[in-house]
């Protein structure tokens, strides 16, 4: 199975979050972790990020 790896720039765009509030998530366990792919290097995989989507709550009031 092939998957895309994203660059923090790329997921940022696609889940429209700040950088700070991805970060804190992840801390609090509710975002997925990156990989690391060296020293310095993180990526996140495109099909977990489609699931976090997912699984978010649908709004009952969609102006946000």
């Amino acid at each position: 199975m092939s998957d895309v790896l994203l660059r923090l720039p790329e997921v940022i765009e696609q889940v429209k979050l700040s950088r700070s509030t991805i970060y804190r998530r992840i801390e609090e366990g509710t975002f997925p972790r990156p990989r690391a792919l060296g020293t310095g290097c993180v990526r996140w995989r495109q099909s977990e990020i489609d699931a976090w989507i997912d699984t978010l709550p649908i709004a009952d009031d969609p102006a946000c």
